[in-house]
């Protein structure tokens, strides 16, 4: 069974609250996600595997240790993905970018595909898959479920806040995918929605309805 990593880090929660807040404007908002999606990065990189070098200083040489040339690609789920993705950039600046394009329907809430563009390495690479919800689980499921497909052996999902159904069902379809959230919250409503959540992630994040 894949591990849930629940991140607590003050300065995570203290923005996750405000997000939370439903007077946060979309600028405001589209600020914070990033912000903390920066905070998590820092831990989902953890274990990237490193090397030793030699650095010339301005004074001597100095050992020192660089990441092992491993491959990176954070992979945004559309459109609310996309709010995370200059955060991870910000201290993997170098990883390539993937797009799947899903989108939730409202009757049935279940997954419906539309879009998927990958690097073409993919299978090479150390894949971080963002959304910010975690509700149902429909659409993470067949976001990997994509990844998967297309070579992907080492893939990890990041989001803000998660649902206990979407993570059972994260850990049942996809026992080998690791989940690193900010919160995990009560309970799913009759719409689907995360209780108490923090609305509709897209809309706050672009200023849709």
């Amino acid at each position: 069974m894949s591990t849930v990593h629940l991140m607590d880090h003050p300065l995570i929660q203290h923005k996750l609250a405000l997000i939370r807040d439903k007077t946060t404007g979309s600028k405001d908002f589209r600020d914070l996600v990033a912000e903390i999606s920066t905070l998590m990065a820092y831990e989902v990189t953890r274990d990237l595997p490193l090397e030793d070098t030699e650095v010339e200083t301005p004074i001597s040489v100095a050992k020192a240790r660089v990441i092992s040339g491993k491959k990176v690609g954070v992979v945004a789920v559309l459109r609310a993905g996309l709010g995370m993705v200059e955060g991870m950039l910000r201290l993997i600046p170098a990883a390539k970018v993937g797009h799947i394009g899903i989108y939730r329907d409202p009757e049935t809430l279940k997954p419906v595909d539309y879009y998927c563009k990958l690097p073409p390495d993919v299978g090479e690479r150390d894949l971080i898959l963002v959304d910010p919800m975690l509700a149902t689980g429909g659409s993470a499921t067949c976001a990997i479920r994509f990844l998967k497909e297309r070579g992907a052996t080492n893939i990890k999902l990041v989001v803000l806040v998660s649902a206990p159904e979407g993570i059972k069902m994260v850990q049942e379809s996809h026992p080998d995918v690791d989940i690193y959230t900010a919160a995990i919250d009560e309970c799913l409503n009759s719409h689907g929605y995360i209780v108490p959540g923090l609305g509709d992630a897209g809309d706050r994040l672009f200023g849709t309805k």
